[in-house]
């Protein structure tokens, strides 16, 4: 018969037992919590982005190009119905650099003789604002007007500064409330600012206080900004009815407009035959390929032997 354990010994082992069994319950513990840790992260991200510096992760995604009839952020007016613009034939430019103004840019600007002195036209009298979408000229001369102010590069700046040509905008608010400084450049660098609502809706069918709204309301936000009241208004998209040419005239605007040609991404569309005549109005917006579109259309306009002209200048 063996003897009997010492009770010291009883008592070491039972001690050793319970260490042994609390050591694997904690590297199980590591274990699990390594495993849990791993899990969340998960394998690298690609094309992912932080918000505002926290750990919520989004996808990138690329900017919208503006669709021509996406209301949300007005973009060219469509070019179907009876003025419909015709494929186009004008020489595709290569693709300007965006957010660039360098030589490349600026080497690319054809160069025009002088405008003749404008030969101001006669505009129908009556209650209601003429609606041209050409200027009545034989003068070899042709007018750019952009519309909206929803991009704002500062290529567009300097590419109209080193063109030395006229050019007129036709600002929507809602467009430019994020940067009205930027256009007091552009009005610097001689460009010169007309009404195109407020909201850019379209306001064919609307109530008079509606239209009465968006177009006086324009006119009068325009002139506390940049101190010259419009003169002249093109209804979004290019719709209007009988409505919107009297209260255009009410709000003090002697004309609006439509247009000939049309230019987006660098590429020129004409309602009328291939090449730009005397007196046409040419359409264009602050986008994103703002450097291409003003190219062509400066190109556009030299390869028909015509010279850029102020459209302001040709209204009494």
């Amino acid at each position: 018969m063996r003897p009997p354990m010492p009770v010291w010994h009883l008592s070491f082992s039972k001690h050793f037992s319970r260490a042994q069994t609390l050591i694997a319950v904690l590297a199980s513990m590591i274990v699990a919590t390594i495993a849990c840790l791993s899990s969340a992260a998960g394998p690298p991200q690609t094309g992912l982005a932080d918000r505002h510096g926290g750990g919520e992760r989004r996808p990138v995604t690329q900017p919208r190009e503006l669709a021509d009839d996406d209301p949300g952020s007005p973009g060219q007016p469509p070019g179907n119905g009876p003025l419909g613009s015709t494929a186009p034939t004008a020489p595709q430019l290569p693709a300007a650099r965006p957010g660039t103004g360098g030589a490349d840019v600026l080497a690319r600007i054809p160069a025009f003789p002088p405008a003749p002195p404008a030969v101001k036209i006669e505009l129908p009298q009556g209650p209601t604002a003429a609606w041209l979408s050409r200027i009545p000229t034989t003068q070899k001369v042709a007018f750019i007007t952009i519309d909206d102010g929803w991009t704002k590069q500062p290529e567009a700046i300097s590419l109209i500064r080193a063109a030395h040509v006229p050019v007129t905008l036709f600002l929507t608010m809602n467009a430019i409330r994020s940067d009205p400084g930027y256009f007091k450049e552009l009005q610097a660098a001689g460009a010169v600012i007309e009404a195109h609502t407020i909201t850019h809706a379209d306001l064919r069918g609307k109530s008079p206080d509606f239209q009465r709204r968006e177009i006086c309301g324009s006119a009068d936000q325009l002139s506390a900004i940049y101190g010259r009241r419009p003169v002249l208004f093109r209804p979004p998209f290019g719709n209007k009815d009988p409505m919107t040419l009297q209260v255009t005239h009410e709000c003090g605007m002697r004309a609006a407009f439509f247009w000939k040609e049309t230019v987006d991404k660098g590429v020129v569309r004409f309602q009328e035959g291939h090449t730009v005549l005397p007196g046409d109005i040419i359409l264009m917006h602050f986008r994103p390929a703002f450097a291409d579109d003003f190219l062509a259309a400066l190109q556009a306009i030299h390869d028909a032997g015509l010279t850029p002209a102020l459209l302001e200048d040709y209204i009494p």
